[in-house]
């Protein structure tokens, strides 16, 4: 069979990755050309187009890239003709692959979405187009099939989430700076975006200075120049760059500052108390103050339906808010012990005794049979 992916961001490319590995186990003959990075590529599939050069998020980023973005859908639609798939998979990443699949449908091609778009959070309006041109919506988050089901009357499959399989291998790791010793870290996770790590890498090391007995280390994603990274670090001698290896540094950390997102969940999954940062264009936030029905940001919350962890939203994330509450997590040891008892209790919500990818790959192969 052949098989077209597309995922646009690193999240995308991690859990792309793994489905890739599973179809393959189940067919041997599968061809698979895709939009990703390079763990997709490393696992059997073509890529075609990095997602380093599709990452724009907020509202306002995206306006001021549409030039861009219109000729990206317009090569994806000339790739996908050209290369004749059997099925388009698309990962998360939902303003660009919605549009994909919408035309996909038009043309014929059998449409399978992997990770759901969050449309419980915001553009709920999307539901009915999805349903139009979706033949299997694969949900990871437990309560999203029940979502779904009550709120549409459509019947999605959930296949629990892919980050279980990935970080059961992710533990016992080697310290990945061993100039320490093993001394434990506070990890900075500011994301893999530039425009986010712009904003968010120098309101997390502003924090370094309050604490100059512990060292930090700053998780560098994967496809980022080194160059421009370099060049956003002060020279402070307890903060230490470590390039694409952040389970590594979670495994060894007491502590972590980590822009919204999925590592969010890493991280609660990893068992590190931390503090979810984020500060956006106004513009784009005061939109979605207007649209958004949640009422977190962080995954972990979210999945909780409580406050876990403590989010820390644009005007309130300052440099006085960040050290009071890392010191919180350092200091408190009936904050410390609530939190990892929360994080087993959202271990216990996500396990379901399945490997998420290859339920995946499973019910693709089954849906083109």
């Amino acid at each position: 069979m052949r098989y077209y992916i597309i995922a646009g961001e690193a999240s995308g490319d991690l859990h792309g990755s793994n489905l890739i590995k599973s179809i393959i186990a189940k067919d041997a003959a599968a061809v698979i050309q895709c939009w990703g990075g390079d763990l997709m590529q490393a696992a059997g599939g073509n890529v075609v187009k990095h997602y380093r050069s599709l990452a724009f998020m907020g509202l306002v980023e995206v306006v001021m890239n549409l030039s861009t973005i219109l000729k990206n859908i317009n090569f994806c639609k000339q790739d996908i003709t050209d290369f004749q798939p059997d099925v388009l998979i698309c990962i998360d990443y939902p303003g660009f692959n919605l549009r994909i699949a919408k035309w996909a449908r038009q043309k014929g091609l059998k449409v399978i979405y992997f990770i759901a778009p969050q449309v419980w959070a915001w553009k709920e309006n999307r539901v009915p187009a999805m349903r139009a041109c979706i033949d299997r919506l694969l949900c990871i988050l437990p309560f999203e099939k029940k979502y779904f089901k009550d709120r549409w009357n459509w019947e999605v499959d959930y296949v629990g989430h892919p980050l279980m399989q990935v970080l059961a291998s992710q533990v016992n790791l080697p310290h990945p700076l061993s100039q320490l010793n093993g001394q434990a870290l506070i990890a900075l996770l500011p994301g893999s975006r530039k425009q986010e790590i712009e904003k968010m890498l120098p309101m997390m090391l502003s924090v370094a200075a309050h604490f100059p007995n512990e060292h930090f280390a700053v998780a560098q994603a994967p496809g980022l120049a080194d160059d421009w990274f370099n060049a956003l670090m002060p020279n402070l001698p307890n903060v230490h760059i470590v390039k694409n290896n952040t389970y590594a540094i979670l495994n060894h950390s007491k502590a972590a500052l980590v822009t919204s997102g999925t590592a969010t969940l890493e991280t609660a999954l990893l068992n590190v108390p931390e503090v979810v940062c984020y500060k956006g264009n106004r513009i784009t936030l005061m939109l979605a103050k207007k649209f958004v029905k949640i009422k977190f940001i962080a995954l972990v919350n979210l999945i909780m339906d409580k406050e876990v962890v403590k989010e820390l939203i644009q005007e309130n994330l300052t440099t006085k808010n960040l050290v009071a509450e890392l010191n919180q997590l350092l200091t408190n040891t009936a904050a410390q012990d609530q939190i990892r008892t929360d994080y087993t209790t959202l271990k216990n919500i996500l396990t379901t005794g399945h490997n998420a990818s290859e339920v995946a790959a499973q019910i693709i192969l089954d849906e083109l049979k």
